[in-house]
Parts: C-alpha cells; structure tokens; sequence
C-alpha cells in the first residue's frame, strides 16, 4: 500500500523487476527486507487471515455485548479481551513500525497507525483502538488483493505458452519441456495447440489463430519456410515448425517480459505521490501534535484527553494509503487494457506521455501502407526487360527493403542461377554491386544523380514508387513499383484530427509518391526524399515549435528519430526483436488506428488516477478538519479512510473492464 511513503529507498524499489516475482505485490512491498507484502497470505487464502478475522470477531461480540446488551466487562477483565483483539489484528503493523523505529524511521504508516491506537488504549478507547487496527489491516488486505489481481491478469494475459511440446528426433516423435528445444529442431504443432517456440513453417500451410500476439482473431495462413510464432495456435491440420530461437528468446517471451517490466517503471504521477507522501507524512505528525497541545495556550476549560483524542483522528484520517495504492493499480489497469488490444506500454510513463502528444510522425511504408511492393511497369532502354529484372533482382536480392523483395518476387526464376558481387548499400540512395562482370547501380534518382549519370527527364514526373537502373554507368530503364494504403490508415489521421493532433509523414520515397498518399489519408504534411538526418531536423524542427512529439515507424532504422520524439512507436513489432528494443510503444498488428486508442488508454488511465486523487484528498481534508474540531471520532476516521481507499481501488479497477 505504501511503498511510495515508507520506503527508505525508492530508486533500489524501481529496480525490483517484476518479472523475478510477477505475483508479488511489488507496489506494496514496503521496504526491502522487511516487507510487510501479503504476498503469501493472499495466495494461501482467507485461511491465512484468520487472526484477523479473529479479531474482528471478538470486536463485534464486544460491540454487540455493549450496545445491544448494555454489558461492559469490568476493568482490566475488558483492557484484557481487548487487547488479545488488537495484537491478533496489528502484530504486523506493530512489528514494522518497532523495525523501522530501529532504523530512526518515524514518518510511515504503520508508525502512524501504532501511535494512534497506543493513544486510543492509553485514554480507554479500546474498541476504538482495536477497530482502527483492524479496518486498516482488513483495507491492507483488499488493496494488496487487488493489486496482486492486476499483476497476475497482465501476466495472464500474455503467460501462454505451452508447458510441453512436442519435438521430432531421430525419426521418433518425443514430449519434452520447450525450454530443452534447439535451434533448427522440428516440433509438432497438432490441431488447436499453441506453438511453443519462434521458428518457420516446415508443413506446406498451415492456419494460424493470432489473438495472443496481436489482438486479432483473425486467422493467418501461412505457407512453408514463413514466421511462425510463439502464442500462435494451429486451427487445422497437425503441422511441422522448425525452430528458429530459443524458448527464452522468443518474441512472445520478450513481450510478456517487456509487459511485465512496465509495472516497473514508474510514471510521473507515481513519482509524485512518492515524494509528496514523504513529505505530508512528517507535516501530518506536527500538525497532530500542534492539535493536541496548541490549544492548551488558547482555551480556557482546554482538557488534555480531549484534545489528544482529535490528534488521534486526525492521525488516522491523514494516512495516504489510498493514493498510494490505487494510483499503481490505475496504471497497472492501463497496461493489462492496452495489451489486450494489441498494445504494449514499455513503462506506465509511457501512458502519461501520449495524453500530451499533439503532433505524430509517421513513416509511410509499413506504417501507413502495407509496405506489400507489386512491381507495376518495367521499362527498358538499350536491353532486354527480362535482363533488365534479372540484373536488377539479383542485386536487390541482397537488401530486406520491401520495394527490394518486390522486385525478386516478380524476376522470380529468372535471378535464380545469377549473384551479385561486391554489393554495396548507398544509404538512403540504394544499392550497388558487380553481376556476370558489370556494374550495377539500382535505387532512386538521387543514386543516379550521386554518380553522374544522365537520365530522361520525364522519369522525375512519376508519380508510382520507382527502381532506376544503371548498366556500367548508363541509364537502363526502370521498374515502377505501388505500394497500397492500409485499410484503418484513413480513420487513424481522422481520429488523430479530432484529437487536434497534427500529423506529418516522413518518407525517404520520392516526393510524388509521398504526396499522392498524403492527399488520400488528409495528412497535415508530408516531406519525402528524406535521408535520415533529413527526418532527424523535421522532428528538430516540430520540437522547436514546442510540439510533444509520437515518431511511428519501424524503430530501427529510425533509430535517431525515435531518440528525439516523447514517445516512439513501433509497428509490427512482432516481426522484429530490434523493434521491440527499440520501441517505448509496441503496435503489435500493425494497425495505425490502435496508435489512437494507445493515446485513449493513456487519456483514460490519467482520468481515473486524478478521480482517485481528487476523492482522496477531498474526504481526507474534510474528515481532517472535523476530527480537529472534535466532530468527528476514530470510528469516522477508520471508516472514511478503509472507505476511501476502496472506492479508489474499485474506479481503478474499472479500467480493466473498458473497451476503447
């Protein structure tokens, strides 16, 4: 509940990797070494809070004995009972308060909580003393449940992948743990199983359900020598999958650690609570203490168990554990929502970030277009068109690029017998290289214009994505090449203007072709023929402008774009271990749309958290000034502070129940 206000050591807490313990309650945790986590009590049951619960017991019989029977056990024979009731409730209370004293650790909770209900024994209010012991533990007890819940649903959510598998060796077919596979292996993949490891299809096709990874149930066909993944679940016939990563290094083990991890990283709100209880905790002691004794020089009739019984109130009421722990929890709540729709938050910072992004950048290919390259028109001067392919193929087999494969897939056979040698990549221009002895050069115009070749004017009108081929440093045709929008690309940049987010594309494609896509999708500005330092000073340049910037792209190659904007989002991040490295926001199927409800998510989480504080501070401040006004007793105290902390956790809780 209040690791935030009683730890010695915040910055060793925000080291405490959640994906060591992902069922612990890493919010709650007091202090290192001496926590004062439910951890083991929750998992164990109710059974585990049977002195509690014996406690709360023998309150209620002593409740009822008094005011229903108007029986009051004689002095010390009820001092006796209650007491019994009171160690059975608090003895952890107790024991950190003393462990922390040992350390000159005065202003936390449980020292808070000790004092009080010392103070109410010592002036005879014993069932008040046992019942502000024990509402406070039975609050402890829901709280620690619910964050423990939010933990175990995030981790639930992405902690599928199969205890077994089963793996083809030496003809035989064996059941083994997935962790023992090797790279290269065949496994089995039957009917309705989940795959176990990343690898490639080695069955001729294969229908795949996606949902754990990207959100979608949507079935995926794949065909043989395609990416398989971890997560997937075979929908029809048993299939072969040749492994390609270890257990431990598969992208549905990188995601479930990265989504675990980000319960770990803290937001700034989280942040602020910590260093703000640190403060108010002291304030809250001298203020108690200026109640019980201050009124002693200002009124007349003034009575010292009178006064000390309002600085008890005001005690119990000042704790701030409902801030401390239902603002985690709204931000756990966030996380587990986002990932159920396909969106992984590297840190709850992350969901405070995008709520104030007003400008988004964005690559074109893969990003807003399916980056799916059909090779449209070859055009051919002085040789063969399917020469022209071949050379061109066999060059571009030796880059990733999308326009690249786009050219191999249409060459198809007739690059099959032919490699390219001493193949040189020109960054942002194209490639290079020697095939059957002559110099190649394939890539935009500005490759051509970099080595001073001639070429037809006309070709700079295009308006299609376009190969230009040089032949031993002469013009030798080109191959057009369109790319197609994606089909939510349009009600992305719609929503994200409703949102009064302005949107910029960044393209190293040509300017045509960038503006032609631009003027379909309503983009603000659109900039291509952009090297990457010519995206770096467009992002530069928005940042200057005071703009909170969104970079999406793939986060690799825009590596130093992603390092200058608030926040950097992938797409298709489940293709790519460097992207989910480099990536604060993982879009896992790929769809622009999800980028506005990750910025939804974030407008959400902030909501609740500031509901909750606002709730907090409010009931607290007005019970505070009741209680130093002698209005107010320890039972309202108890009741409005256990009270309040619920009513935090259950609005957050309701984040994870929404649909964005």
């Amino acid at each position: 509940m209040a690791q935030e206000c009683c730890s010695t050591d915040e910055k060793e807490i925000q080291q405490k990797a959640v994906v060591n313990k992902p069922e612990s309650n890493d919010e709650h945790n007091h202090e290192d070494g001496d926590e004062h986590s439910h951890e083991e009590e929750y998992s164990a049951g109710w059974k585990s809070h049977l002195p509690l619960l014996s406690s709360l017991a023998i309150l209620l019989m002593m409740l009822v004995l008094e005011f229903g029977f108007k029986y009051k056990p004689a002095f010390p024979v009820d001092l006796f009972i209650y007491a019994i009731a009171y160690l059975l409730a608090g003895y952890n209370v107790l024991g950190m308060a003393f462990r922390k004293a040992k350390r000159f650790d005065f202003f936390n909770e449980f020292f808070l909580m000790s004092v009080a209900t010392i103070g109410a024994f010592s002036i005879g209010s014993y069932s008040e003393g046992v019942a502000v012991m024990v509402f406070y533990s039975i609050g402890e007890w829901f709280q620690d449940a619910a964050v423990n819940k939010a933990k175990r649903s995030i981790k639930a959510l992405l902690d599928i992948r199969p205890d077994e598998v089963t793996v083809i060796r030496n003809g035989t077919v064996q059941v083994t743990d997935p962790k023992e596979i090797q790279v290269d292996e065949i496994i089995q993949v039957k009917a309705g199983e989940k795959v176990a490891l990343d690898g490639e299809l080695n069955s001729e096709t294969a229908t795949f359900n996606t949902a754990a990874l990207t959100g979608e149930s949507k079935p995926d066909t794949k065909r043989k020598g395609e990416a398989v993944f971890a997560g997937m679940i075979n929908l029809n016939t048993v299939s072969e999958v040749k492994v390609k990563s270890l257990f431990k290094d598969s992208k549905l083990s990188k995601i479930l650690e990265m989504v675990q991890d980000a319960t770990a990283r803290k937001s700034q709100t989280q942040l602020f609570i910590s260093r703000f209880a640190k403060i108010y905790t002291p304030i809250v002691f001298a203020l108690a203490l200026a109640v019980c004794f201050v009124p002693y020089f200002f009124v007349d009739d003034y009575v010292f168990n009178d006064w000390f019984y309002r600085a008890l109130v005001f005690l119990v009421i000042s704790c701030p554990c409902a801030l401390v722990v239902s603002i985690p929890l709204g931000y756990f709540g966030g996380i587990g929502l986002a990932s159920r729709n396909g969106i992984l938050f590297k840190g709850s910072n992350f969901l405070d970030v995008v709520t104030k992004v007003n400008a988004i950048v964005m690559d074109k290919t893969g990003t807003l277009t399916k980056g799916v390259f059909k090779v449209q028109e070859v055009v051919a001067k002085d040789i063969e068109k399917n020469e022209l392919i071949k050379i061109t193929a066999a060059l571009e087999k030796n880059s990733t690029h999308p326009i690249a494969k786009a050219v191999v897939e249409y060459a198809g056979n007739l690059s099959k017998d032919i490699t390219a040698e001493n193949v040189e990549e020109v960054s942002g221009h194209g490639l290079r290289g020697t095939v059957d002895g002559k110099n190649i050069l394939a890539g935009n115009i500005k490759l051509l214009k970099k080595f001073n070749i001639e070429y037809p004017a006309e070709i700079e009108t295009l308006v299609d994505t376009i190969v230009v081929v040089a032949v031993n440093d002469k013009y030798a045709g080109y191959i057009t090449i369109a790319d197609e929008i994606k089909e939510d690309a349009k009600q992305a940049i719609d929503e994200m203007h409703k949102l009064n987010i302005q949107t910029v594309m960044l393209s190293g494609d040509k300017q045509t072709v960038v503006s032609k896509v631009a003027k379909q999708l309503g983009i603000d500005n659109a900039y291509g023929d952009l090297l990457p330092e010519g995206k770096v000073e467009k992002v530069q340049a928005l940042k200057n402008e005071g703009k909170h910037i969104a970079f999406v792209g793939d986060g690799v190659n825009d590596a130093p774009v992603v390092a200058l904007a608030d926040a950097g989002f992938a797409m298709g991040g489940l293709g790519s271990d460097a992207t989910i490295e480099t990536a604060d926001i993982v879009i896992q199927n790929d769809q622009p749309s999800r980028i506005v409800s990750a910025i939804k998510v974030g407008k959400i989480t902030r909501s609740i958290v500031w509901q909750n504080i606002t709730i907090a501070m409010t009931v607290k401040v007005i019970v505070l000034i009741l209680g130093a006004g002698g209005v107010a007793t320890l039972w309202e105290a108890v009741i409005a502070d256990v009270g309040v902390a619920l009513l935090a956790i259950l609005n957050a809780v309701r984040i994870q129940r929404m649909k964005i």
